[in-house]
């Protein structure tokens, strides 16, 4: 049996009673990180009387997961496997899939627990009144590839929800800001921790704001939709034009309040 536990995004209580009983009887934890998983089970131990298990951990990641696989696989069906991501929701925007679809391939019984996530609890907190987003987790790191992602985020006609590192969420709100100063935006910043926080505001004054303040912790970002009949023409619409950068830059600038010299710097570099 494979469960997939969610645990805390920030304040220990957040765990559930069952994920705790089923911590104390796994025989097999596959971690997206043993050292946080450890630190999660001894502080558990210490403030809510929980077992300690008596098991083996494992890593399970991006890198090695079709490794864990192939050496661990065959236990599985014999064990109570565990799999718990670092923080929230395992499988959301974490390696998790692939054990999933290795548990569908192979008929071996796994169920999910509900629990803790930013996405949810971030969008709960927006006050869009809207019941629908999409959920893109983090862009591309840099190039066309991150400008082509976050155009189509800002141009989706749905609420938006992306997670972001504290030091590139001032170069996404400079991103944002040139693309749409107005477009409306919530941040909420180290979710259930003790310096959690949020703002919402357009995309140009909540990048003046932030710009005043230290930026840490982990951030969901969400983009709130625009309007149909507000849409021009997309940034990667325009990137995918075949120009050359003087032109691209003055379409470019056409739709956003970079001039057309900050523009063809950046496509020249590119």
């Amino acid at each position: 049996m494979i469960t997939f536990i969610p645990t805390p995004i920030g304040n220990p209580q957040d765990i559930t009673i069952r994920a705790m009983k089923l911590f104390e009887k796994a025989s097999l934890f596959l971690c997206e990180d043993t050292r946080q998983t450890k630190r999660l089970l001894r502080l558990l131990e210490e403030r809510f009387a929980m077992t300690y298990p008596d098991a083996a951990f494992y890593s399970f990641n991006e890198h090695n997961g079709q490794e864990r696989l192939d050496e661990l696989g065959e236990f599985f069906s014999d064990k109570e496997v565990v799999y718990v991501s670092d923080a929230g929701m395992p499988v959301i925007s974490d390696p998790g899939q692939l054990l999933v679809a290795y548990a569908q391939e192979h008929g071996l019984k796994y169920d999910v627990l509900p629990g803790a996530s930013a996405v949810t609890t971030a969008y709960a907190a927006s006050g869009f009144k809207e019941g629908q987003f999409l959920f893109y987790a983090f862009l591309p790191h840099k190039g066309k590839e991150r400008a082509s992602a976050l155009s189509e985020a800002m141009n989706n006609g749905y609420n938006t929800v992306l997670y972001e590192s504290p030091h590139r969420l001032e170069k996404l709100l400079d991103e944002i800001e040139a693309c749409d100063a107005q477009r409306e935006l919530f941040l909420a910043k180290e979710i259930s921790k003790k310096y959690q926080n949020y703002y919402r505001g357009t995309a140009k004054s909540l990048n003046a704001q932030l710009k005043e303040l230290t930026i840490r912790g982990e951030w969901v970002v969400i983009i709130k939709a625009k309007k149909e009949s507000e849409r021009s023409l997309s940034f990667s619409e325009i990137l995918q034009l075949d120009l050359p950068p003087k032109t691209k830059a003055k379409l470019l600038a056409s739709v956003s309040e970079r001039s057309v010299k900050e523009w063809y710097q950046a496509l020249i570099k590119n």
